[in-house]
């Protein structure tokens, strides 16, 4: 058995695994300045209801706890912008299958690979662990946060999920991403809701449309406008232009299904709880529930004009 684990080979089995790129970071605690940014956040309420982003802290600041003996972390990031139309205004990243599914089979693969090339042992995560994601792709050498706190990888953009393999052998690192955002300050004008920080110190999920529409429960707050969007919020993505040239996903799960493809306002507003699930059932969708959908389609409908559309445009006159 080899027990010298080559960053090549590595890279070639994680696009086997479909990652579009892979970076290496060396497990460690997670750095003083990086963790005190996001105890001020949490401090601010900017986390609104999502109080499970405050337990773990522990965990939090070393992926070791995760899996004792974690030496490495393989940080894959897999494309998924499609450019297929929907009659719905939903997020890109949930108009195929559920990331999490997708993206944890697909890790699963590489552990595979991996531990039958070179031994010990794997956990992955995705999304669902108390993991500093952002933080880690970024020590990787996978690609660097913008204004809007999103990853963006450098000649790829930010339509990425972030998958992470821990593992417990030791591999040389990457050198962590040196390039920068642009600051162009796109991402804070094209934010229907005000909800990032200028500076990038923060995004107010308490505003962002895709907390509201998707994490929020109950009633949405007085004089919520939605701007159309049903389920989700692209805008900041939509006009970085790291993402000018961005290309659809060779990843076929993430691509929408037809009954998505068909389903339109009127459809919603009659769905039925069991037509709900077998459209949504391996759907990231499902988080907010048909109440949710429908409680944020009212919400749409209520705030437009009545010479427009469902997505906003002027209806043409008779």
């Amino acid at each position: 058995m080899n027990c010298s684990p080559s960053a090549r080979e590595l890279r070639l089995m994680a696009a086997d695994a479909g990652a579009a790129r892979l970076g290496i970071a060396a497990a460690g605690t997670v750095d003083p300045e990086a963790a005190a940014i996001y105890d001020r956040w949490i401090a601010a309420g900017h986390h609104a209801s999502m109080t499970y982003l405050e337990r773990y802290a522990d965990i939090r600041l070393s992926p070791q706890l995760l899996l004792p003996g974690t030496r490495t972390l393989l940080v894959c990031a897999f494309p998924y912008y499609t450019d297929e139309p929907l009659r719905l205004p939903i997020a890109l990243y949930a108009r195929g299958r559920d990331y999490h599914e997708v993206v944890r089979e697909r890790l699963l693969q590489l552990s595979q690979a991996v531990t039958s090339r070179w031994g010990g042992e794997t956990r992955a995560c995705v999304d669902t662990a108390p993991l500093r994601e952002r933080y880690w792709a970024v020590r990787s050498g996978l690609g660097f946060t913008g204004i809007n706190n999103q990853l963006i990888v450098p000649g790829i953009g930010s339509y990425v999920f972030i998958g992470t393999l821990l593992w417990t052998v030791g591999v040389t690192p990457d050198n962590p991403c040196s390039d920068r955002c642009m600051q162009c300050m796109r991402c804070v004008s094209a934010c229907p809701a005000g909800a990032i920080n200028p500076d990038g110190s923060a995004i107010r999920a308490e505003r962002c449309l895709s907390y509201l529409t998707i994490e929020h429960r109950g009633d949405l707050p007085p004089d919520t406008d939605l701007c159309g969007h049903l389920y989700g919020c692209d805008e900041c993505q939509r006009v970085c232009p790291h993402n000018t040239t961005v290309t659809p996903t060779p990843i076929a799960d993430f691509h929408s299904g037809e009954d998505l493809r068909n389903l339109d306002t009127d459809a919603l507003a009659t769905l039925t709880p069991e037509k709900f699930n077998a459209i949504f059932r391996h759907s990231a969708v499902r988080r907010t529930k048909l109440t949710g959908l429908r409680r944020n389609l009212h919400a749409i409908l209520g705030n437009q004009p009545r010479d427009t559309d469902f997505f906003g445009s002027q209806r043409k006159k008779e």
